[in-house]
């Protein structure tokens, strides 16, 4: 194929795919958050046997925009709250495209030079951004799991390094216990990163949390030999963050590496308001975050912070006779993969598009908007079941038969989409905040919504339980 057909080729593809870029987006205003019935069914379609011959791109791409688009679920939209998922910044999606544009394998600097330099530089921004010691090194990586599992995987090797065992090396076949503490109400993602290391989910120690899933100091155990301690910054279901500050003191008596799961809840660092919730995190030793929820970058986006760069790189290193160091800062010394996206460049477009003060008025208003859903639902009548500390909302509106029911018409009426939760063995629906496009209106006519739905339900119960019973002849 002639370089101008190939030119063309592309050119072309591009200008469709903008074209159903610009469909998809003009319409998500007007349909339902989740799709519906129709759509569902049509996606069997994608279900036919392969062709022999090769399909033009054009018909490709309409395909996939005719029976793809409308099976959506459009949280990319202000008025998605099932479970934090941010939107997309428009900034971090064009950089998004061009990212694909590019098709880049950042893995080695020497590959993508502009994929090293925007991970330098962002890194050198969230370090800055979220007031943590300048010392710290960044991996970007997928999301919150992997982000755990990266700095997890750092604090592994450096515990049993100070017993001299070299985990990389020689696994963990013979090393030395190791002690992993976690609060009672810490996230599955975390569980699942250490299940891929090998410190299992059932081996931890689980540390007592009060009413609002905070882990309690005065339940911390005594440490004996390696030790890694796992905080949470930003509860499921609460939005609570640990004591930091109290722990953090407490593991470091016994020399224990200290790991903040913070994946939505450590970009209240931006807040000073929220200095109540965050004291103490920057005594972490690591620190693991998402882009895709609160930053809104699109997905797949992760961060792991580590402050120890030797351990970071230690468990993170490959050698081989073509992978010369050079002294360049190769993103894949940092995180699990080796071939990789180049997700630092939508992080770096979010960054430079907010600017400090965007990315903190984007967390404050989540924020403003679960203090504003909690005070229309409690004012209607409904009990909340958490203090509204960050952007998690938890209703309760009756028994569990009585919440399921209102839940799925919610779901249904397509205005919102809100998930249902299990707190402390109660049924609730969860409200989650994390999208740049969620405004004032949105609250007001999803709460709305909400109410009428419930007390609609609700009439229906007293109506229901005051029939008279069949009696049996």
């Amino acid at each position: 194929m002639k370089k101008e057909q190939v030119i063309r080729k592309y050119s072309e593809i591009i200008d469709l795919f903008s074209e159903n870029a610009k469909d998809y987006i003009k319409t998500a205003g007007s349909r339902s958050v989740a799709p519906g019935a129709e759509a569902l069914k049509n996606l069997s379609k994608l279900d036919a046997e392969l062709q022999n011959d090769p399909l033009d791109a054009h018909d490709v791409l309409k395909e996939l925009h005719s029976l793809g688009s409308p099976a959506t679920m459009l949280n990319t939209g202000g008025r998605f709250f099932g479970f934090v998922v941010g939107g997309t910044l428009p900034a971090a999606l064009g950089a998004n495209l061009m990212a694909g544009v590019w098709d880049q394998n950042a893995g080695l600097e020497i590959l993508s030079p502009v994929s090293s330099a925007l991970e330098r530089v962002s890194r050198k921004w969230l370090i800055d951004l979220l007031h943590l010691p300048k010392e710290t090194e960044v991996g970007f990586v997928t999301g919150a799991t992997m982000a755990n599992f990266t700095a997890l995987a750092a604090a592994r090797h450096a515990v049993l390094a100070r017993e001299g065992w070299n985990v990389e090396e020689n696994g963990l076949y013979g090393a030395p216990p190791l002690t992993v503490v976690v609060g009672e109400e810490a996230h599955v993602s975390l569980f699942k990163a250490l299940s891929h290391l090998g410190l299992g989910r059932n081996r931890v120690v689980r540390v007592p949390c009060d009413s609002q899933g905070r882990m309690r100091p005065d339940c911390f155990p005594k440490l004996h030999g390696p030790a890694i301690v796992c905080l949470q910054a930003g509860n499921i279901h609460t939005g609570a963050f640990d004591p930091a500050g109290q722990i953090c003191d407490l593991a470091h008596q016994y020399d224990a590496w200290v790991h903040v799961d913070g994946a939505f809840g450590l970009w209240a660092l931006t807040l000073p308001e929220k200095g109540n919730l965050t004291a103490g995190l920057e005594k972490a030793d690591s620190w693991a975050t998402d882009a895709h929820k609160w930053l809104n970058t699109p997905y797949d986006s992760g961060l792991a912070f580590v402050k120890d760069t030797k351990s970071l790189t230690a468990a993170m290193t490959q050698n081989a006779s073509y992978l010369i160091q050079d002294g360049s800062r190769d993103p894949s010394i940092f995180v699990p993969e080796m071939s990789r996206r180049a997700r630092g460049t939508e992080i770096w477009a979010a960054l430079r598009g907010l600017g400090k003060k965007g990315v903190a008025d984007l967390i404050r208003s989540s924020c403003d908007a679960a203090v504003l859903f909690a005070e229309k639902l409690k004012n209607a009548g409904f009990e909340i079941l958490n203090d509204v500390v960050l952007n998690q909302v938890m209703v309760s509106f009756g028994n569990d038969e009585d919440n399921s029911r209102i839940i799925r018409r919610i779901q249904e009426e397509g205005t919102c989409w809100c998930g249902g939760t299990k707190w402390h063995n109660q049924s609730a629906m969860r409200i989650s905040i994390s999208s740049w496009q969620t405004t004032t209106e949105d609250v007001d006519r999803c709460a709305e919504i909400m109410i009428r739905i419930a007390k609609e339900e609700m009439s229906r119960t007293v109506v229901n339980a005051n029939q008279p019973a069949m009696t049996k002849v």
